[in-house]
Formats: structure tokens, sequence, C-alpha cells
């Protein structure tokens, strides 16, 4: 038990460095900093996810489209046919590259929690049948359009246009 915490304390150093010289090389390049204060704009997404989306990210041919992108990372829908009688339920492809998901993963999560229109798009996924993990998915791959718009027009997150409010009538 003893070398487990003390293993647990050594990598978290490592990280810590491994973390501050990321970020002192984003540093020396003007564009990289933007992006990464494009991305660390977005609730939820925080220093450590960023860079981890910059370094798959930023590594992708400019010329590609937002479904290239969730293609990419593996957040498509991929249906199993066969024939007439073998039709099972739809799931994530997972192919293409292996950490932008995880990479998504814990800002989905966080902007579900502190962003209204995040939060208002999970439950209206939740209210139509979908299960909290397929909603959290979904958020993952809407994150993912509005990275790829973000950087392509080097505008910040605007989260009105994430999910917009129903409007009820009165």
């Amino acid at each position: 038990m003893k070398d487990a915490r003390l293993a647990t304390t050594q990598l978290q150093k490592r990280i810590g460095r491994l973390t501050s010289d990321a970020l002192a090389l984003i540093g020396d390049y003007p564009e990289l900093k933007q992006i990464l204060a494009l991305l660390t704009g977005i609730k939820g997404v925080g220093e450590t996810s960023a860079i981890a989306l910059m370094g798959e990210l930023l590594l992708l041919p400019p010329n590609l489209s937002h479904r290239e992108w969730v293609k990419f990372a593996g957040l498509d829908p991929k249906a199993f046919d066969s024939g007439k009688s073998v039709h099972k339920k739809m799931r994530l492809s997972k192919a293409g590259n292996r950490h932008i998901r995880p990479s998504l993963y814990m800002p989905a999560l966080s902007a579900k929690q502190h962003d209204p229109h995040v939060s208002a798009y999970f439950q209206h996924l939740v209210a139509n049948g979908k299960k909290p993990l397929q909603a959290i998915c979904a958020v993952m791959r809407k994150l993912l359009h509005a990275i790829h718009g973000m950087l392509k027009h080097n505008q910040s997150f605007d989260n009105s246009r994430f999910y917009s409010f129903p409007i009820i009538a009165g």
C-alpha cells in the first residue's frame, strides 16, 4: 500500500512537470497560446485536457470537416446490420485516434455540470430516451464540433450556440 502511494505521488509530480513544460512551450508560440486560450474558454476544459486535445487535434490536416474530425475521434455511430433479421443497436465506432475520446470525456462531464446550455442539451437527450452514457458521448461529439468551429474561425466558445433553450408558450 505504501509503494502504491509513493508511485502515485511520483506520477503526480511527473504529470505536474510535464504540464508546466508543455505550458512553457505553448507560451513561446503566440498561435498555440491563442488556441490554448480558446480551448480553456470552454467551461469544463482545463489546461490538462486542452494540452491533450491540442496534441491530437492540431496534427490533423486543416482542411478536414467537422464530420471527419468526429470520425477520426471514433465518436461516429456505427450500425451493425446483417441481412433482414440482425439489427443491433448503434454504437460508437471507436475507430481512429484513441486519445481524443478520453480527452473529451472529463470536459463533457464537467461542462454538463457547470454550463447551463450543455446541461440542457444533456437533459434533453436523457428526456428523449438516451441513457446517460449515450448522452455524454453526444455531448463529447458536439463539443468536438464546437472546437472544430472555434479553431477554424478563431472564435471563442459560444455556449448559446451549443443548445438553445426551448421556448415555452405561455
